[in-house]
């Protein structure tokens, strides 16, 4: 039987182990090599988790004292609420641990941090390829059936 993972939030002393997750989480979004993300931007968001004038947050999963996962959301203003919302940035785990419920507890993990925030909504994106992940969120969460669209510059 697989035991659940202590869920809580990213010590500075960390780095290390979540680390390689970030680069995961990058990679499988085809952020690597050439089109890796810059180094700059892999600190300052690491900085900003221990920032407390930063609305941006990191949890990790942790076990038998290592990451197998973490999970980044933010809170922030809406025009169509008076409450602010939570927008869960990233979630990843090693691919040991798909399947094992480490996705789950990171969610509810979340939805808790809102809940205690008085933060009414949680939401997040995924690409539309990614349907192993969509299989858990269809069990968490409900689509809105809304599709991004962007620009960059």
């Amino acid at each position: 039987m697989h035991v659940a993972p202590t869920v809580r939030f990213a010590a500075q002393s960390d780095y290390a182990e979540w680390l390689p997750l970030w680069d995961g989480y990058n990679k499988f979004y085809g952020r690597f090599g050439h089109t890796a993300l810059p180094e700059e931007i892999t600190r300052t968001t690491w900085l900003r988790f221990f920032d407390a004038y930063e609305p941006v947050f990191c949890l990790v999963a942790e076990e038998h004292g290592h990451l197998v996962g973490l999970v980044h959301y933010l809170f922030h203003r809406s025009t169509t609420s008076i409450a602010p919302n939570c927008y869960l940035q990233d979630l990843f785990t090693t691919e040991a641990t798909r399947g094992k419920g480490v996705g789950r507890a990171l969610i509810n993990a979340v939805y808790e941090q809102a809940k205690l925030a008085d933060i009414p909504r949680v939401y997040w994106q995924t690409h539309e390829t990614n349907e192993t992940a969509m299989k858990l969120y269809d069990k968490v969460a409900e689509r809105s059936g809304f599709l991004v669209y962007r620009k960059s510059f």
